[in-house]
Protein backbone atom coordinates (compact mmCIF):
# COMPACT_ATOMS: atom_id res chain seq x y z
CA UNK A 1 0.00 0.00 0.00
CA UNK A 2 1.86 3.42 -1.33
CA UNK A 3 1.68 6.01 2.23
CA UNK A 4 0.50 9.39 1.64
CA UNK A 5 3.86 11.67 2.16
CA UNK A 6 4.12 13.82 4.92
CA UNK A 7 6.42 16.90 5.93
CA UNK A 8 4.62 17.66 9.69
CA UNK A 9 6.41 20.38 11.65
CA UNK A 10 5.97 21.19 14.92
CA UNK A 11 6.92 24.51 15.54
CA UNK A 12 7.56 26.76 19.00
CA UNK A 13 3.79 28.09 19.57
CA UNK A 14 2.41 24.05 19.38
CA UNK A 15 0.93 24.49 15.79
CA UNK A 16 1.09 21.70 13.06
CA UNK A 17 2.68 23.27 9.47
CA UNK A 18 2.30 21.05 6.65
CA UNK A 19 4.93 21.61 4.40
CA UNK A 20 3.43 19.93 1.54
CA UNK A 21 0.01 21.56 2.59
CA UNK A 22 0.19 24.57 3.88
CA UNK A 23 -2.60 27.17 4.63
CA UNK A 24 -2.43 30.60 6.44
CA UNK A 25 -2.93 29.44 9.68
CA UNK A 26 -0.46 27.25 10.21
CA UNK A 27 1.96 28.99 11.85
CA UNK A 28 2.25 32.53 14.41
CA UNK A 29 3.92 35.80 14.13
CA UNK A 30 6.59 34.59 16.83
CA UNK A 31 6.97 30.90 14.95
CA UNK A 32 7.86 33.04 11.56
CA UNK A 33 10.57 35.17 13.14
CA UNK A 34 12.19 32.66 15.15
CA UNK A 35 12.10 30.45 12.14
CA UNK A 36 14.30 33.07 10.10
CA UNK A 37 16.26 34.05 12.62
CA UNK A 38 17.50 30.39 13.07
CA UNK A 39 17.94 29.88 9.17
CA UNK A 40 21.12 31.41 7.87
CA UNK A 41 22.17 32.61 4.78
CA UNK A 42 26.06 31.76 3.19
CA UNK A 43 25.38 28.06 3.95
CA UNK A 44 25.92 28.85 8.03
CA UNK A 45 29.60 30.75 6.77
CA UNK A 46 30.68 33.47 8.41
CA UNK A 47 34.06 35.11 8.66
CA UNK A 48 32.17 36.46 12.47
CA UNK A 49 31.74 34.05 15.58
CA UNK A 50 28.11 33.40 14.16
CA UNK A 51 26.53 33.03 11.02
CA UNK A 52 24.26 35.52 9.17
CA UNK A 53 20.17 34.96 9.57
CA UNK A 54 17.51 35.64 6.78
CA UNK A 55 15.24 37.77 9.60
CA UNK A 56 18.73 40.53 9.54
CA UNK A 57 19.08 40.11 5.65
CA UNK A 58 15.18 40.53 5.38
CA UNK A 59 15.25 44.00 7.98
CA UNK A 60 18.59 45.05 5.55
CA UNK A 61 16.29 44.15 2.01
CA UNK A 62 13.21 46.53 3.46
CA UNK A 63 15.47 49.37 4.78
CA UNK A 64 17.25 49.74 1.17
CA UNK A 65 14.01 49.41 -0.07
CA UNK A 66 12.38 52.10 2.04
CA UNK A 67 15.92 54.51 1.32
CA UNK A 68 15.77 53.83 -2.26
CA UNK A 69 12.41 54.25 -3.22
CA UNK A 70 10.82 57.43 -5.32
CA UNK A 71 8.11 57.75 -3.30
CA UNK A 72 7.19 55.85 0.12
CA UNK A 73 6.47 52.60 0.08
CA UNK A 74 2.81 51.52 1.16
CA UNK A 75 2.75 49.18 4.39
CA UNK A 76 1.68 45.98 2.00
CA UNK A 77 4.93 46.65 0.09
CA UNK A 78 6.68 47.07 2.95
CA UNK A 79 5.35 43.73 4.20
CA UNK A 80 6.11 42.10 0.64
CA UNK A 81 9.94 43.10 1.57
CA UNK A 82 10.31 41.96 5.00
CA UNK A 83 8.46 38.85 3.44
CA UNK A 84 10.29 37.81 1.18
CA UNK A 85 12.21 35.04 2.25
CA UNK A 86 9.89 34.39 4.74
CA UNK A 87 9.25 30.75 3.42
CA UNK A 88 13.20 29.99 4.31
CA UNK A 89 11.77 30.42 8.31
CA UNK A 90 9.10 28.05 7.89
CA UNK A 91 11.48 25.08 6.57
CA UNK A 92 14.77 25.54 7.75
CA UNK A 93 16.29 26.16 5.12
CA UNK A 94 18.09 28.88 2.65
CA UNK A 95 20.07 27.01 -0.57
CA UNK A 96 22.64 29.08 -1.91
CA UNK A 97 21.64 30.07 -5.04
CA UNK A 98 23.83 27.99 -7.71
CA UNK A 99 22.58 24.81 -6.20
CA UNK A 100 18.49 25.94 -6.36
CA UNK A 101 18.54 24.37 -10.06
CA UNK A 102 20.06 21.37 -8.53
CA UNK A 103 16.15 20.80 -6.04
CA UNK A 104 13.67 19.78 -8.63
CA UNK A 105 10.73 20.84 -9.84
CA UNK A 106 9.04 19.13 -6.56
CA UNK A 107 11.25 21.44 -4.39
CA UNK A 108 10.21 24.65 -6.12
CA UNK A 109 6.76 23.32 -5.90
CA UNK A 110 6.62 23.44 -2.43
CA UNK A 111 8.46 26.94 -1.82
CA UNK A 112 5.57 28.09 -4.06
CA UNK A 113 3.15 26.72 -2.00
CA UNK A 114 4.42 28.28 1.60
CA UNK A 115 4.65 31.41 -0.39
CA UNK A 116 1.16 31.98 -1.34
CA UNK A 117 -0.02 30.88 2.05
CA UNK A 118 2.03 33.61 3.85
CA UNK A 119 1.62 35.99 0.98
CA UNK A 120 -2.17 35.62 1.41
CA UNK A 121 -1.97 35.34 5.23
CA UNK A 122 -0.54 38.62 5.19
CA UNK A 123 -2.07 40.08 2.52
CA UNK A 124 0.61 41.02 0.80
CA UNK A 125 0.22 41.60 -2.75
CA UNK A 126 1.75 39.72 -5.95
CA UNK A 127 5.06 41.48 -7.62
CA UNK A 128 4.86 43.24 -10.47
CA UNK A 129 7.45 43.29 -13.08
CA UNK A 130 8.68 46.65 -12.34
CA UNK A 131 8.46 45.95 -8.51
CA UNK A 132 10.22 42.66 -8.66
CA UNK A 133 13.09 44.28 -10.54
CA UNK A 134 13.52 47.02 -7.72
CA UNK A 135 13.25 44.48 -5.32
CA UNK A 136 16.09 42.44 -6.67
CA UNK A 137 18.19 45.32 -6.89
CA UNK A 138 18.18 46.07 -2.90
CA UNK A 139 18.05 41.87 -2.60
CA UNK A 140 21.40 41.90 -4.96
CA UNK A 141 22.84 44.89 -3.15
CA UNK A 142 22.58 43.28 0.17
CA UNK A 143 24.05 40.14 -0.87
CA UNK A 144 27.16 41.63 -2.61
CA UNK A 145 27.97 43.40 0.82
CA UNK A 146 26.82 40.64 3.01
CA UNK A 147 29.08 38.65 1.05
CA UNK A 148 32.23 41.22 1.89
CA UNK A 149 31.57 42.06 5.16
CA UNK A 150 30.49 38.91 6.44
CA UNK A 151 30.91 35.96 4.87
CA UNK A 152 34.55 37.06 3.71
CA UNK A 153 34.84 37.36 -0.30
CA UNK A 154 36.91 40.29 -1.60
CA UNK A 155 35.35 42.95 -3.99
CA UNK A 156 36.81 40.96 -6.95
CA UNK A 157 35.69 37.52 -5.96
CA UNK A 158 32.18 39.00 -5.61
CA UNK A 159 31.63 40.11 -9.47
CA UNK A 160 34.25 37.19 -10.85
CA UNK A 161 33.11 34.48 -8.86
CA UNK A 162 29.61 34.87 -7.64
CA UNK A 163 28.79 36.30 -10.28
CA UNK A 164 27.07 39.77 -8.98
CA UNK A 165 27.91 43.30 -10.66
CA UNK A 166 26.71 45.26 -7.92
CA UNK A 167 29.01 47.04 -5.80
CA UNK A 168 29.15 46.48 -1.67
CA UNK A 169 27.57 48.69 1.11
CA UNK A 170 30.59 50.92 2.58
CA UNK A 171 27.40 51.15 5.73
CA UNK A 172 25.33 48.89 7.19
CA UNK A 173 21.61 50.40 6.64
CA UNK A 174 20.94 48.61 10.13
CA UNK A 175 23.36 50.50 12.14
CA UNK A 176 21.32 53.83 12.16
CA UNK A 177 18.14 52.04 12.92
CA UNK A 178 19.41 49.29 16.31
CA UNK A 179 22.88 50.43 16.45
CA UNK A 180 25.69 47.93 17.26
CA UNK A 181 29.13 46.69 15.42
CA UNK A 182 28.66 47.35 11.50
CA UNK A 183 27.76 43.91 9.55
CA UNK A 184 28.02 42.27 12.40
CA UNK A 185 25.07 38.95 12.72
CA UNK A 186 23.01 39.47 15.32
CA UNK A 187 22.46 36.66 18.05
CA UNK A 188 19.16 34.48 16.95
CA UNK A 189 17.24 36.09 19.48
CA UNK A 190 18.02 39.60 18.82
CA UNK A 191 17.42 38.57 15.12
CA UNK A 192 14.06 37.27 15.89
CA UNK A 193 12.83 40.09 18.45
CA UNK A 194 13.50 42.69 16.06
CA UNK A 195 12.32 40.69 12.77
CA UNK A 196 8.77 40.72 14.40
CA UNK A 197 8.61 43.66 15.88
CA UNK A 198 8.78 45.42 12.38
CA UNK A 199 6.14 42.56 11.19
CA UNK A 200 3.46 44.12 13.90
CA UNK A 201 4.52 47.23 13.67
CA UNK A 202 3.70 46.99 9.73
CA UNK A 203 0.87 44.90 9.87
CA UNK A 204 -0.80 47.62 12.72
CA UNK A 205 -0.07 50.53 9.71
CA UNK A 206 -3.91 51.25 8.22
CA UNK A 207 -3.38 50.87 4.13
CA UNK A 208 -3.54 53.54 2.57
Amino acid sequence: MEKTPRAWVRLPSRRRLDLLNPTPFDWDDADLALGLARTYRWGGHSSWPRPLSVAQHSLTVLALRRAWAPVPLTPAHELRELLHDADEGLLGFDPISVIKPFLGTEFHALVARLQAAIFLRYGVPGWTKKEKAEHKQADRVAAASEATHVAGWTREEVRRVLKIPLEPLATDPLVSLYGGTPWEPWPPEVAAERFLAELKALMAKPAP
